[in-house]
């Protein structure tokens, strides 16, 4: 039998497999669909008088934009990229607006952590680590993902940063899971592992933020903002958290051939320990994520582990960078011009006219506050437009004030994992190019559905 390929050639005949998808050119019918939605609302659906034509006229761009990015007329950038060049062409955005997400620092973050996971696969690390997940956990696939969402769980309290959790720890060891089990991205042997991992660890992501009052940015930000408004959490940490059987054999022998450790794989060992020290302890010296992760390829870069062919042949990442800074800027500019308090003055006004009980007006409130993420590509951006607003109409419904700010919190990090680009962490999985676009809606709806059951339901029988 000829040789497995090394997970570096999977990666680069992959990315030749990407490049003829690429040069497809438009598919007419998605095409005129995605068009369609832009014009309805522009020019057949009437604008508020609250909202200002440059907002409507955002708003029908920004529909197009993720019409397109669901029904694919382009790969997801080329069609990011017509969206932006929609809002400059027609003075929708300023050039600086339009182009002013390009130096968010989540975006960057996510860029490097895709620098991160090629040092991972190119110095072996990651096929190592891999290959001891597979040993201890690997009797079933259920196994491998029950192994990193309990690693997930247990980090993210001391890791505030659910993207770099995402992009510079669990989506190397994904990979490399997957690449070994002949599961290649944008290939379809992606379903045979890779898919489901990285949806797996996407929605593990968003509940272990949800778990923890310091797994994630987002969660103090809402204490504040619910302290502001008078909703004092006491004592807020307590009120927080209240088959393949010969895989492992396999594993064995593959760890016996792997050989010792090499220097680049213990200088790529150090690097990731430092960048995560710096993830853990920054905040306390100065040094935020970005600059910890730009720090850590760095020192990779000056090492020889990576050289900057490898940074440029890592498309997925500048892909990324593309589309995600492109949809960040998109729905910050939505808020900036009103277009998000004027949908939640519609959601107050529908609730004052139904006179509903508290419980009701919980259920559509919480509801509508998770949904309405669709026009968002920041979690935090997110909160800090909706949450104060969104936690003044439960309290004037008669909603309890705590269950309403916690609530809110959940569902600031559950809402994460709706889309593609909901949140950092998204972006990261979906980058990785295991799962299709239709699919990521689907299960993102879905999952949706089984959270609220989870947390809504039996989470209220236990905290009762």
């Amino acid at each position: 039998m000829p040789p497995d390929p090394s997970p570096i050639t999977l990666v680069n005949s992959t990315e030749r497999i990407w490049r003829k998808r690429e040069g497809r050119g438009q598919d007419p019918v998605p095409l005129l669909v995605s068009l369609a939605v832009g014009l309805a609302v522009r020019f057949l659906a009437p604008r508020p008088a609250e909202v200002t034509p440059q907002a409507w006229q955002l708003l029908s761009i920004f529909l197009t934009t993720i019409a397109g990015l669901v029904l694919g007329p382009l790969p997801v950038g080329a069609w990011a990229f017509l969206g932006l060049t929609a809002t400059v062409a027609t003075r929708t955005l300023p050039f600086t607006a339009a182009f002013g997400a390009f130096t968010n620092e989540v975006i960057w973050l996510i860029v490097i952590s895709f620098f991160f996971a090629r040092g991972f696969v190119k110095t072996g690390l990651g096929d190592r680590v891999a290959t001891y997940f597979v040993k201890w956990l690997g009797r079933s696939t259920l196994g491998l993902s029950y192994g990193l969402a309990i690693s997930e769980a247990c980090i993210a309290p001391a890791m505030p940063s659910t993207t770099a959790r995402a992009g510079g720890v669990f989506l190397p060891i994904v990979k490399s899971l997957s690449l070994s089990a002949g599961s290649k991205p944008n290939d379809p042997s992606a379903r045979k592992l890779g898919s489901y991992l990285v949806q797996s660890q996407l929605q593990a992501s968003g509940n272990s933020s949800a778990l923890f009052l310091t797994a994630a940015a987002q969660n103090l930000l809402c204490l504040k903002l619910a302290e502001e408004i008078g909703v004092k959490i006491a004592n807020p940490w307590i009120s927080w958290f209240k088959d393949t059987p010969e895989a492992p054999a396999i594993a064995a022998q593959k760890l016996k051939n792997m050989g010792p450790v090499t220097r680049n794989e213990w200088i790529m060992v150090a690097t990731m320990i430092l960048a995560v020290s710096l993830w853990i302890f920054g905040d306390t010296i100065g040094v935020s994520s970005v600059v910890a992760a730009m720090i850590g390829l760095s020192i990779l870069l000056l090492l020889g582990v990576l050289n900057w062919e490898d940074c440029l042949n890592e498309k997925s990442a500048w892909d990324t960078l593309a589309w995600f800074a492109i949809l960040v800027g998109m729905a910050g500019q939505l808020t900036n011009l009103g277009i998000v308090s004027w949908m939640s003055n519609c959601v107050a006004k529908v609730l004052q006219s139904f006179s509903l009980s508290w419980p009701a007006a919980f259920g559509v409130l919480q509801a509508s506050y998770f949904f309405i993420h669709y026009l968002f590509a920041s979690q935090t951006a997110h909160v800090g437009a909706l949450y104060s607003a969104f936690l003044a109409m439960h309290l004037a419904a008669g909603v309890p004030s705590i269950l309403s700010a916690l609530a809110l919190t959940y569902n600031s990090n559950l809402f994460g994992a709706l889309t593609h680009y909901s949140s950092g962490q998204s972006a990261v999985y979906y980058g990785a190019g295991y799962v299709d676009l239709p699919d990521v809606f689907k299960l993102g709806f879905t999952t949706a559905a089984i959270n609220a059951v989870i947390w809504g339901v039996v989470g209220e029988v236990l905290s009762n």
